[in-house]
């Protein structure tokens, strides 16, 4: 199995949505998950996240990925009472910024 096959077989078994864009936005890729929880699901892909975001979540999205730009590596976006979602930088093995994927969190509040 070539090594793109198996690393999208690993992703497809997670639970977690997993959405990768790159730094323009666009959506580059989806797991199973992502596409069952993302509104649109595969027509997502190619597509600028900007254009299913609210003009503040536009606003957050592009300060975040500035932040990533200049080195962060992740930074929190958004939390309600049962989870944090995370947008994380995604770099080459050069150190520079390919893309961000969104990070979920379940919150035990118990």
């Amino acid at each position: 199995m070539p090594d793109a096959q198996l690393l999208a077989a690993i992703l497809d078994s997670l639970q977690a949505p997993i959405l990768f864009a790159d730094t323009e936005h666009v959506t580059r890729y989806m797991n199973r998950a992502a596409i069952t929880h993302y509104t649109g699901g595969e027509k997502l892909l190619g597509q600028s996240l900007l254009d299913c975001h609210n003009e503040r979540s536009q606003q957050i999205m592009r300060e975040v990925l500035l932040a990533l730009q200049q080195g962060e590596k992740e930074r929190l976006i958004s939390e309600d009472e049962g989870e944090r979602i995370y947008m994380r930088a995604v770099r080459d093995p050069q150190g520079r910024l390919l893309g961000y994927y969104e990070r979920y969190e379940e919150i035990d509040r118990a």
